[in-house]
C-alpha cells in the first residue's frame, strides 16, 4: 500500500464500518461494534483492524473520510444543545407557528414534536427592515445586550439568531452577532441566519438556523474529540466529512456549519450506489440502506442523484414530500433526498394494545443490542426474528468475529410475540420479518410513488448490515424485478465515502423575473460570477482550476408559493441558457407536479453555486478483502412462510456464484452481511462482483 492513502468510516446505530479501497480495485473492509460512550474508539479500532490486514501504521492514511448520524440522532433523541433565539419582535412563535400542515390528517390529537427553542428562550429585539432590505427601525444594540445577558443567565449553549429580511441586507444581524459574541461565554456556538441560508421564507430560514445551532456543540465537541482521539494513535492525515448534499468537506468547515452534515450517513451510500451503478450499467435505481437502527431509500434517475432543499427532519419519517409534511423540523439546505424510517436490525419487537404486531422505531442499538448477542438485551428484535428462521447464521456473524445465541433469540421472540398470540415461534419470526419489510416500504414510496415515480420502472440496489435479507421480499410487494447486492454491501456507506467529491455550495437571494434583455442577464451574470468567486476563494483555490463549477437556478411561476432548483447548461448566462433552464423548469415542475403552464410568467428566487474536486483516482472494486475466510457451500434450513414452509437451503458467499443463473433458495453469507434469495427467484454474479436477484414476472401495473 502506498503511503498517504485514503480511508473511510461511517458510523451506524449498531456497527461502525471501515473501508480502503486500493490503487489496484482492492476493497478492505472491517465491521466493529459502534461504541456509543465514544463513537472514536469504534473508528479506531476499525482503522487498526485495516492497517493490520495491509501491514501499515495508521500514519500511512493520509485522509480519513467519514459519515456520521451524531447531528440527526442529537435531534431525534432531543440530545441537543440549551438554545436560544434571537428574532425581530413580533416573530418569536414563527417555530411553534410553522407551516400549516398536518401529517396525520385522521388522528385529531396529533401533537407535532415540541420546537427545539423553548419559548422562554425565544427573545426579541427591536429592529425592522422591509423586503427590499431598507432600514425601517435601525437595531436597539442595548436590547441586544439586555438579550444577551438574559440568554447567559439562562445557560444557553447555542444560539440561533434569525431578523427579517436579513437575506437582502445583513447588517442587524451581523450586529447583533458581533454583541452576542462579547457578552456571552467564548464557547457559546452562534448561528446566523445570512451565513447559513440567506433565502426567502421566514419559518425555513429560523428553523434551518435554530438546527444548526442545536447540534452545533454536539457535532464541534465529537469532532474535536475524534481529531484528538486519532492523533493520539499516530493518525496525521486530513479528517473530512461527508454532507448531506453527498460531498465532503473539511472538519473546520463543518464545525462551523454543522447542519450540513444532519443526514451524512445516509448521503455516502447514495455516492456509492450512483458510482456503482452507473459503471455496471444501471441508471435508474432505488436505492434501499437497511442498517440496525433505521432504513433509508433514495431515488437515481438517469444516473444522477435526487436532490432537495426542502427537507424535514425527525417526527418518525425523515423525508421531503408535499404529501406528508409537518411532522419534522424544516431544514432548507441541499440534501439528497433520503426518506428514513425506524426499522432497522435492532427494533424492538412488541405486541400493541390491540393485538397487533410492531416494529420499532424504538431500537436496541450496539448495547446491549438484539437478545441474541448475549450483552444483557431480553427484547425481541427484527435480527432475532431473522436468526429463527434460519436467515443468519445460527453461531456467529461477521465470518465468526461476532458470536450469537440462537436460544437467546427463540426466547426473546417467545415472550415478545407467541405467549401473547397464537402464533408459532416461525409464523411469528416471520410475521416480524414481514411487518418489518411493510414498514420499510414507506421509505421506497416517500422518494418513488409519491413522486409520481413507477418503482417498477427502477431496480434495486441493496446495501447495509440488512439490507440484502429484506430487499428480495420488499421488492416483490412494489412489483421491482431486480435486486443488486454490491460487493461490501454491508459497509457500502463506508465505500460510498471514497468515491465522493470535495465539494462546497453557496446560496443567494436573488428575486427577479426571469431574465430576457441583455442587461438583466449581465447582473445575473454578475451575481453568479462573485458567488463563484468567494466560493473559490473559501476553497483555497484562486481561480477554478481542477474544480469542476455547476450553477443552478431556483425557479417557480410567478404566483407560486414554493421553486424548484434546475441547474444551468453553461458556466455563462446567455439567451441559450436562459431559453434551457425555462424548459427544464417546466419538464421538472410536469414531473412533480404533472401540470405545466405553457405561457406561465417565471421568476427566480434564488442562485446556487456548487464546486467540487473529484478524488485523485478512483478506482473500480475488483477484490474485497474483509474479516474471517471464504467458507465452502454448505445448507440449512430457512422458513420462507407458509407458501414454501422450511427447506434445506444452500449457504454460499458470493464468489462461488458465476454468471449462470441459480434457482433460489439461497442464503449468501459474507463478512459484511447476509443476502437471501427466495425459492422461486433466480441469482447470479455479474462481472462488477455484484449478486443479482431476478423476481419472477409480476402482473398489474
Amino acid at each position: 500500500m502506498e503511503p498517504h492513502y485514503r480511508i473511510a468510516a461511517d458510523i451506524g446505530g449498531t456497527f461502525t464500518d471501515v473501508a480502503c479501497l486500493s490503487a489496484d480495485g482492492v476493497l478492505v473492509t472491517a465491521k466493529v461494534p459502534s461504541t456509543p460512550h465514544d463513537y472514536a474508539l469504534g473508528i479506531l479500532t476499525g482503522v487498526r483492524q485495516i492497517a493490520a490486514q495491509l501491514q501499515a501504521p495508521a500514519s500511512a492514511f493520509g485522509q480519513l473520510l467519514h459519515a456520521s448520524t451524531i447531528a440527526t440522532n442529537a435531534i431525534l433523541e432531543a440530545k441537543g444543545a440549551r438554545t436560544g433565539l434571537v428574532t425581530t419582535k413580533g416573530f418569536r412563535d414563527v417555530l411553534e407557528l410553522r407551516r400549516i400542515r398536518v401529517p396525520r390528517l385522521y388522528e385529531p390529537l396529533y401533537q407535532k414534536p415540541e420546537p427545539l427553542v423553548p419559548r422562554r428562550l425565544r427573545l426579541e429585539v427591536r429592529e425592522r427592515l422591509d423586503a427590499r432590505g431598507d432600514v425601517i427601525q435601525a437595531l436597539d444594540e442595548e436590547n441586544v445586550r439586555t438579550v444577551a445577558k438574559t440568554l447567559a443567565k439562562a445557560g444557553v449553549e447555542a444560539v440561533a439568531v434569525c431578523f427579517l429580511h436579513s437575506y437582502v441586507n445583513p447588517e442587524h444581524e451581523k450586529q447583533a452577532e458581533r454583541i452576542l459574541r462579547e457578552e456571552l461565554p467564548e464557547d457559546c456556538f452562534i448561528s446566523v441566519s445570512y451565513d447559513v441560508l440567506p433565502e426567502v421564507r421566514e419559518y425555513e430560514r429560523t428553523s434551518t438556523t435554530v438546527v444548526n445551532a442545536y447540534v452545533g456543540p454536539v457535532v464541534s465537541c465529537y469532532l474535536k474529540g475524534l481529531v484528538q482521539t486519532l492523533q493520539n494513535a499516530g493518525f496525521d492525515g486530513r479528517l473530512l466529512m461527508m454532507q448531506s448534499s453527498g460531498g465532503l468537506l473539511d472538519v473546520s468547515q463543518v464545525i462551523a456549519r454543522p447542519a450540513t452534515v444532519v443526514e451524512s450517513g445516509p448521503a455516502a451510500g447514495v455516492v456509492g450506489a450512483a458510482r456503482l451503478g452507473h459503471v455496471a450499467g444501471y441508471s435508474d435505481i432505488i436505492t434501499f440502506d437497511m442498517g440496525g437502527t433505521t432504513a433509508k431509500a433514495s431515488l437515481i434517475q438517469d444516473s444522477r442523484l435526487t436532490a432537495t432543499d426542502d427537507y424535514e427532519v425527525g417526527g418518525g419519517i425523515s423525508m421531503s414530500s408535499a404529501l406528508a409534511k409537518g411532522g419534522g423540523y424544516a431544514l432548507k439546505l441541499p440534501i439528497i433526498d433520503v426518506s428514513e424510517v425506524g426499522a432497522g436490525g435492532g427494533s424492538v419487537v412488541r405486541i400493541d394494545a390491540g393485538g397487533g404486531l410492531k416494529i420499532g422505531p424504538e431500537s436496541m442499538g450496539a448495547m446491549p443490542g438484539p437478545a441474541c448477542y448475549g450483552h444483557g438485551g431480553t427484547q425481541a428484535t427484527v435480527t432475532d426474528a431473522n436468526l429463527v428462521l434460519g436467515y443468519l447464521n445460527p453461531h456467529a456473524l461477521a465470518s465468526g468475529t461476532v458470536p450469537v445465541n440462537a436460544q437467546c433469540a427463540r426466547d426473546a421472540l417467545q415472550a415478545a410475540v407467541c405467549d401473547k398470540t397464537d402464533m408459532s415461534l416461525l409464523e411469528a419470526a416471520y410475521g416480524v420479518h414481514c411487518v418489518a419489510n411493510a414498514t420499510m416500504m414507506r421509505a421506497v414510496k416517500a422518494v418513488s410513488t409519491y413522486r409520481g415515480r413507477n418503482p417498477r420502472d427502477f431496480t434495486m440496489l441493496a446495501f447495509g448490515g440488512n439490507g440484502g435479507m429484506h430487499a428480495a421480499l420488499l421488492a416483490r410487494e412494489l412489483n421491482i424485478g431486480r435486486v443488486i447486492v454490491p460487493p461490501g454491501a454491508g459497509v457500502f456507506s463506508a465505500v460510498g465515502l471514497l468515491f465522493a467529491d470535495y465539494e462546497m455550495g453557496r446560496t443567494i437571494a436573488y428575486a427577479a423575473p426571469l431574465p430576457a434583455g441583455e442587461e438583466a442577464r449581465r447582473a445575473l451574470e454578475a451575481a453568479y460570477h462573485a458567488l463563484q468567486s468567494a466560493l473559490c476563494s473559501e476553497m483555497g483555490e484562486d481561480d477554478n482550476a481542477g474544480l469542476t463549477i455547476t450553477r443552478f437556478a431556483q425557479l417557480r411561476y410567478q404566483g407560486q408559493g414554493y421553486e424548484l432548483s434546475v441547474p444551468l447548461s453553461s458556466a455563462t448566462v446567455t439567451a441559450d441558457v436562459i431559453k434551457q433552464a425555462a424548459q427544464d423548469f417546466m419538464a421538472e415542475h410536469k414531473r412533480s407536479y404533472g401540470y405545466v403552464h405553457d405561457n406561465g410568467h417565471m421568476e427566480l428566487v434564488s442562485i446556487r453555486v456548487v464546486a467540487s474536486r473529484p478524488p485523485a483516482r478512483p478506482p473500480e472494486i475488483n477484490k474485497v478483502i474483509a474479516g474471517g475466510h471464504l467458507a465452502e457451500e454448505s445448507t440449512r434450513m430457512a422458513y420462507f412462510g407458509a407458501q414454501h414452509g422450511q427447506l434445506f437451503t444452500p449457504v454460499l458467499h458470493r464468489y462461488l456464484l458465476n454468471d449462470k443463473p441459480r434457482q433460489g433458495p439461497m442464503i449468501i453469507e459474507e463478512y459484511e452481511g447476509t443476502t437471501i434469495v427466495p425459492p422461486d427467484c433466480m441469482v447470479w454474479r455479474d462481472a462488477y462482483n455484484n449478486v443479482v436477484i431476478d423476481l419472477p414476472e409480476q402482473g398489474g401495473a
